[in-house]
């Protein structure tokens, strides 16, 4: 069987290195005084993915309520995934 790989339309931020994307992480974390003590299971209000489908490959977060004020305003890209079969 062959698979299709797809695109699939995330609303959020994209950025083009990883560690990019570990700094928007950590400034949502500090904006929202997370982790409350270091024994907490929560330790960051978003997290970031790698497009390793696509090329050159990038690093996104998915939009989630509250980012704006930290990340500006989200935008719609494409990702390309495998199915879900």
């Amino acid at each position: 069987m062959i698979l299709k790989l797809i695109g699939m339309l995330i609303n959020g931020y994209k950025y083009t290195n990883e560690q990019e994307a570990i700094d928007a992480r950590k400034a949502c974390a500090d904006y929202y005084g997370l982790p409350v003590t270091p024994e907490d299971v929560t330790k960051y209000y978003v997290d970031y993915n790698e497009a390793s489908l696509d090329s050159p490959i990038f690093w996104y977060i998915e939009y989630y309520q509250g980012t704006e004020p930290i990340l500006g305003e989200p935008y719609e890209f494409e990702v390309t995934q495998e199915p879900i079969i």
